[in-house]
């Protein structure tokens, strides 16, 4: 007991403060530490002693901050008049949510993530690389475009939106994704495959079939150097792969009179 202004006040523990309030030990002294509670006199037995406005005290406290409210606000919160209190709450309440928002972004891109690789890649070409996994697709091929696409989408984004739209506009067409196959499995094969030959054919007239239907001849990328990068990417190139353009390119320079 301690008597004060000729009244008997009740103390408490730090423990018995803390639980009342609905906080832990912890939390008291930090408060004590970032000056929103002051801390009470020692008894003689060398004990803080706390008294019931500090319990009130420490209610609100706790509180404004389990609302949101920041530490460095709350000080401020508790000294203001009615009007400057409400005016202090719709701005810390902008600022949450703003701040809720900027945390919220992440974690749509680790979902993003979860999801199939959708962090680095727009949805179109996310949908895409789902389409060649469901094609049967080999995952060193699946990766390699993915990185190839990452690569376009960074430094030529309005270049990749168009090419990805024309990708996808050549999978709705079965020979396509019949020859696309193929192409996939030929990376392993040896330079020296006559199969390789009629691959090159086969991709050579779709490519002369999808020219006349159009009107025009294929668009070429705009940015050499990139083009480069893409060409010599992990995985883009195997030697059966260099041969068929070889043999592809031959084809084409002969008007498609090997076909």
């Amino acid at each position: 007991m301690n008597l004060v202004d000729g009244r008997r006040k009740y103390m408490i523990t730090i423990g018995q403060l803390a639980a009342y309030a609905g906080v832990t030990i912890k939390a008291v002294r930090h408060y004590h530490q970032r000056g929103l509670l002051e801390e009470p006199l020692r008894d003689s037995s060398g004990y803080r002693r706390y008294t019931a406005e500090h319990a009130i005290k420490l209610i609100k406290i706790a509180t404004l901050a389990k609302a949101g409210v920041p530490l460095d606000r709350v000080k401020e919160l508790l000294a203001a008049d009615p009007d400057r209190f409400a005016a202090a709450l719709v701005e810390i309440d902008a600022n949450l949510k703003e701040r809720a928002e900027e945390l919220l972004r992440p974690r749509e891109r680790i979902a993003r993530l979860r999801s199939g690789d959708r962090l680095f890649v727009s949805e179109e070409v996310a949908d895409y690389l789902d389409q060649l996994h469901e094609l049967g697709m080999s995952q060193r091929s699946v990766q390699a475009e993915r990185n190839g696409w990452i690569l376009l989408q960074s430094v030529s984004p309005k270049e990749a939106a168009i090419m990805i739209a024309e990708k996808r506009d050549a999978f709705s067409d079965p020979e396509f994704r019949a020859i696309y196959l193929e192409y996939d499995a030929a990376f392993e094969w040896s330079p020296d495959d006559p199969r390789l030959d009629v691959l090159a054919d086969r991709g050579v007239r779709w490519l002369a079939a999808q020219s006349s239907g159009s009107g025009g001849e294929e668009r070429p990328f705009q940015d050499p150097t990139i083009a480069q990068l893409l060409a010599t990417s992990p995985g883009a190139s195997s030697p059966a792969w260099d041969r068929l353009t070889e043999i592809a390119r031959e084809r084409m320079a002969l008007g498609g009179r090997k076909i």
